[in-house]
């Protein structure tokens, strides 16, 4: 399994919005940038991602599922573009913000620290490990 981070802003799509979409779950659309999209094109069914808040809270506020394969991004034509979907695993018990991540030594070189407007990014085995124990949540099965 892989681990990874995905970028909503909350008054686009919120992560009560992901959860009500249940077992079906929703593309991961809109996505315009190649490092992101590439993110997708290596992601597997069942590879776990937090769902992060970006711009307003900037927090990771739950853990969501790969679960599709790649395919085209139906809100464009255009061919380049294509996405995953995900649905939502569970809640994160307590938020963990970015101010707490870039105070967390450990996670210095994480994506979200190091490379902050990716909206889907790679986390590694130990990075996840680190932000679930900071949120309270063990491992979701």
């Amino acid at each position: 399994m892989q681990y990874w981070l995905i970028k909503s802003e909350p008054d686009k799509w919120s992560w009560e919005q992901q959860k009500a979409k249940g077992d079906v779950g929703e593309q991961w659309d809109g996505i315009r940038n190649y490092q992101a999209r590439n993110n997708m094109r290596a992601m597997k069914i069942g590879d776990r991602a937090f769902f992060y808040h970006s711009n307003i809270g900037k927090e990771v506020v739950g853990v969501v599922e790969v679960c599709s394969d790649i395919h085209p991004d139906t809100t464009t034509d255009d061919p380049r573009w294509e996405c995953v979907d995900f649905k939502a695993v569970c809640d994160m018990p307590k938020p963990v913000t970015l101010v707490d991540v870039k105070a967390e030594e450990q996670l210095e070189k994480m994506a979200l620290v190091a490379n902050t407007r990716l909206s889907v990014q790679p986390v590694t085995e130990e990075e996840w490990k680190i932000v679930c124990d900071m949120g309270g949540l063990k491992e979701p099965a």
